[in-house]
């Protein structure tokens, strides 16, 4: 974008620095000072799931905010989905498992 010009993408490339790097580090952290919840398979369905959501997203979000509309419909979807692992992770801190 800097050696461009173009900052059109500008939201693909926040979205992929909160949800992909941000949001990940948190459940990374958290999996990690609670080794027995991380080892379940919740959390593991969670991780997948989130981040099916991120590869369905972004990619998306990037050709949408360069002027494909048609996009838009997957851009939501993968909102879905990510929002549906976030749901998942909140299961997790919830849980009773260890």
């Amino acid at each position: 974008m800097g050696i461009a010009g173009n900052h059109a993408p500008l939201p693909a490339h926040a979205h992929l620095n909160l949800l992909g790097w941000v949001s990940s580090a948190i459940f990374g952290i958290y999996y990690a000072l609670n080794p027995l919840k991380a080892e379940g398979k919740l959390a593991m369905l969670q991780f997948f799931l989130f981040t099916a959501g991120i590869i369905v997203m972004i990619p998306a979000l990037y050709f949408m905010s360069l002027g494909d509309t048609a996009l838009e419909p997957l851009v939501g979807i993968g909102s879905f989905i990510v929002f549906a692992g976030v749901l998942l992770f909140t299961a997790v801190v919830f849980s009773k498992q260890a």
